[in-house]
């Protein structure tokens, strides 16, 4: 499996991390708190693998990244929060940054 395939697994278990977060309400649900904790370990196994093949900067920048961004969108669809313009470019920034890091990488 390619580092990048492991590194896009390792995104979605952070998300499903982050939900379950959410849907713990704080710890006082057990099961949302316990699956988040094995989707935050997944997700640390798997970017901790992508860096022996992937710079550390672009992995982390592209790991949390998108993580925000997709987080976001969950937030807006699914929890009611709302779409603000503020929000709209402040996901357009990271992505555009974790995309100028990668640009810079393959320049060199």
């Amino acid at each position: 499996m390619g580092s990048w395939t492991i590194l896009m697994a390792a995104i979605a278990f952070e998300v499903i991390g982050t939900t379950c977060m959410k849907l713990s309400d704080g710890f006082t649900r057990y099961v949302p708190a316990t699956l988040m904790l094995l989707f935050y370990l997944a997700s640390l196994v798997g970017l901790s693998l992508t860096l022996k093949k992937i710079e550390v900067g672009i992995a982390y920048a592209v790991w949390s990244g998108v993580g925000t961004a997709l987080i976001a969108v969950i937030g807006i669809a699914f929890f009611q929060e709302e779409l603000t313009p503020m929000k709209v470019g402040g996901m357009l920034l990271v992505i555009t940054g974790a995309v100028m890091l990668n640009l810079a990488s393959n320049a060199h």
